[in-house]
């Protein structure tokens, strides 16, 4: 099977080999997408195996009981498989929320307030050559995308890393900083500081800067906007060194405004480096269903949108749940002590293909096949271009959709509407 589509991370690399045992050209994240591993065997309902049927059945019973279910995850699964979800977080009167309110959901915010000067990943590979990195890691995190999209890559009208000029910011030098022409070590906290000062150099207020800023001197930070002006077309890529440092929101906030600028002088795009190959889809669907892209509450009979109160982690902590559905995802491993506390206190359902932290305290656990390998579905690139993922070989396990399409029947049966 040739082109296939790793979904791992944001990437969603489309140009795979598979063979019906292992996958070409895949990193080293990516073969252990497709390497043989420990899976859930059966549906398990306390404990007990049963049929997928009596599974789902039970798993509506106890979300229609619940008075405030809690959806939550969604990124690792396809967009038909997601919009279920969020129409049955509306049929619950539930809270439907996914993985990007713990990772890049200020980057959410940010776009609310400014918008983003977004491109896609082809054209930073067909025209940047100025490429920044700022906050992030690909190397580690996304390792095939410097030599797909981003540093090593040969684009139409840039041959490759000899017409680029790669600049990587971060407060350590991480092994992306090893691929960079230039590198600049920031202090932890102080990127909105810099991101001011770039602003001010290249709007002509230099004599405003002081001698250093967060860490880099007047000198190196004037070298840095020289840079920047002089590219033809650069792309800006940013991650969790964003996101959640000081600042949060609003340093994204002040990057977008950084591009703005610079975009009065040459042409700039901005790009998060999102992390599960559909976190992208998972607020995309739920916005064109909910009009929001997470911490959404369906409990008054309409969408309502408060990241301060409807996230996942802050719905557990203070207790307004009593019932979850986990779709591809494992909260109990990576959420606060408290959460993960009223995660084991509730009823929980989780849908995954693999045995996790999460998988211990469900008290329904339903066994789904692998997207991208045994079911077929549509999935969003970090930069929002959407792929077709196709199955590659057959299974006995249910589709995530297929589960969810069923549970959804059954809640409405429930329900009596």
């Amino acid at each position: 099977m040739r082109n296939a589509v790793c979904t791992f991370c944001g990437n969603v690399c489309d140009d795979i080999e598979f063979d019906g045992v292992t996958g070409k050209n895949l990193c080293p994240i990516g073969e252990a997408k497709f390497a043989a591993k420990r899976r859930i065997e059966a549906p398990m309902v306390r404990g007990r195996r049963v049929s997928y049927e009596e599974a789902i059945e039970k798993a509506a019973e106890v979300l229609v009981n619940a008075k405030r279910p809690l959806l939550y995850g969604w990124a690792s699964t396809v967009n038909e498989a997601i919009r279920l979800g969020v129409i049955l977080a509306e049929k619950l009167g539930g809270v439907y929320d996914q993985c990007s309110s713990v990772c890049h959901a200020p980057s959410t915010l940010a776009m609310i307030e400014e918008g983003i000067p977004g491109g896609t990943l082809g054209q930073a590979k067909n025209r940047a050559d100025v490429v920044v990195f700022w906050g992030c890691n690909p190397v580690e995190a996304h390792p095939r995308h410097p030599s797909r999209y981003s540093v090593m890559t040969k684009g139409f009208l840039t041959k490759g890393r000899q017409h680029r000029h790669v600049i990587v910011v971060d407060v350590r030098k991480t092994a992306t900083a090893y691929l960079a022409t230039e590198f600049y070590q920031i202090k932890p906290g102080y990127d909105y500081a810099v991101f001011t000062a770039l602003r001010s150099i290249i709007n002509g207020y230099e004599k405003a800067v002081p001698e250093e800023v967060g860490g880099i001197s007047k000198k190196k930070l004037k070298e840095l906007a020289d840079i920047l002006i002089n590219g033809k077309y650069g792309v800006i890529f940013y991650g969790l060194g964003l996101t959640h440092s000081r600042g949060q929101d609003r340093n994204v906030e002040n990057i977008v405004k950084l591009v703005q600028t610079l975009n009065r002088h040459t042409r700039y795009i901005l790009q998060p480096m999102r992390g599960h190959f559909n976190v992208v889809g998972a607020g995309e669907v739920a916005a064109w269903e909910a009009g929001y892209e997470y911490a959404i509450d369906f409990s008054r009979g309409y969408s309502r949108f408060l990241p301060s109160e409807f996230t996942a982690v802050e719905v557990l902590v203070r207790r307004d749940c009593d019932a979850a559905l986990i779709v591809a995802s494992d909260p109990a491993a990576h959420f606060p002590k408290e959460a993960v506390k009223r995660l084991a206190e509730i009823p929980v359902i989780q849908i995954d293909p693999h045995p996790n932290v999460t998988t211990l305290l469900a008290d329904i656990v339903i066994p789904s096949a692998l997207v991208g390998i045994e079911a077929e579905g549509t999935v969003y690139r970090m930069d929002g271009i959407p792929l077709r993922v196709k199955k590659l070989k057959d299974t006995e396990y249910w589709s995530d959709y297929e589960i969810l399409k069923l549970m959804l029947d059954k809640v409405i049966q429930l329900k009596g509407e």
